[in-house]
């Protein structure tokens, strides 16, 4: 069987610029004909994902190369993970940021807006659970659904407002304190902090905002709990593994003294900061560090941390280390601090 004429390249660089996907108006404005799109199908460079959403993401990787995906840090700015090789975590990201496209694509991105966790993805928000699911609102007077259906399969037309809305990566989504209040009342308490400590550690939304945030969150449905949740929030948190592990230990009745700890010489000079802190009885200071798999994993990041280690060894404090399996477990990073607090 002779293969099909290939996707055009200027529809391949529309596809990197929406995570891979294309929708079926943006294919037949191309000259892409139902009779093409098929014979694209069964060749696997076009496969349809929802109604009216295509996904052309191995085309766009042969063109683009493997990292074509990978998003930088909102704002151009270096990103809170120390290092800045491409890892796992961002492959997740780019799963997330294409549940936003989906929805948006299969809604029409001129009119849809992502909404909730899809918005806070495309905002660059860590923390989210791994998978999230394809959600949009259309922008009306009252909320309704468009005339003509309900969700497209395999997304979910909201009926949240939108408010304010921003074009962040050609995507159109609400403004992060909106994204915010509509995600944290769907999500469980760990990722509902960890969304909240990385929107402010990116200065998405600033300490001072958080009032706003709550106050667009109350009466929705699931806000009652956050009640709990709110005075857990710490914007100095590096990482969503941090948050956790500062969460495991709160649960365990020892929740560390301080974040970003500093770590002080003889002289009083600070020579490095761990990510949580305790004082032990002996007035030492015992610090935890959370490493991610791909940060700390280039020869620059181990250098640093080795850097980082022998210091903190240095001014008589005491180290351990946490790793993203260790923080998975649940278990293993409040023993841990409880027997060097013992």
């Amino acid at each position: 069987m002779r293969r099909p004429t290939p996707v055009p390249d200027p529809l391949l660089d529309t596809a990197a610029r929406q995570e891979g996907l294309l929708s079926t108006a943006q294919c037949e404005r191309a000259g892409l004909t139902r009779d093409r799109r098929a014979a694209l199908g069964r060749a696997g460079e076009l496969v349809p994902v929802v109604r009216g959403v295509h996904d052309a993401a191995p085309a766009v990787v042969r063109r683009h190369g493997p990292h074509v995906f990978a998003a930088p840090a909102p704002g151009g700015r270096p990103g809170a993970d120390r290092g800045g090789a491409p890892t796992a975590p961002r492959d997740l990201d780019h799963l997330r940021r294409r549940a936003a496209w989906t929805a948006l694509l299969a809604l029409g991105p001129s009119r849809a807006v992502a909404v909730g966790c899809c918005a806070l993805a495309l905002h660059g928000v860590q923390g989210l659970p791994a998978t999230i699911r394809p959600e949009a609102a259309l922008p009306s007077a009252d909320g309704r659904r468009p005339r003509g259906g309900g969700p497209v399969t395999g997304s979910v037309t909201r009926c949240f407002g939108t408010g304010d809305v921003v074009v962040v990566g050609g995507a159109r989504a609400v403004v992060p304190e909106l994204a915010l209040a509509q995600a944290v009342c769907e999500l469980g308490r760990d990722h509902a902090v960890a969304v909240l400590d990385s929107a402010l550690q990116r200065g998405l939304v600033l300490a001072g905002d958080l009032g706003g945030v709550r106050a667009r969150a109350r009466g929705r449905r699931g806000a009652a709990r956050l009640a709990e949740w709110w005075h857990l929030v710490d914007g100095r948190a590096q990482s969503p593994l941090e948050t956790w592990a500062r969460l495991q230990c709160v649960d365990a009745g020892i929740p560390p003294h301080d974040v970003q700890v500093p770590v002080r010489d003889r002289a009083g000079r600070v020579v490095a900061r761990g990510d949580l802190g305790w004082i032990q009885r002996d007035g030492r200071l015992l610090v935890a560090e959370v490493d991610g798999a791909g940060p700390h994993s280039t020869p620059a990041a181990l250098y640093e941390d080795r850097r980082r280690q022998n210091a903190i060894a240095a001014a008589d404090a005491v180290l351990v280390r946490f790793t993203a399996e260790d923080i998975r477990a649940r278990h293993v990073v409040p023993s841990t601090i409880r027997r060097h607090l013992r």
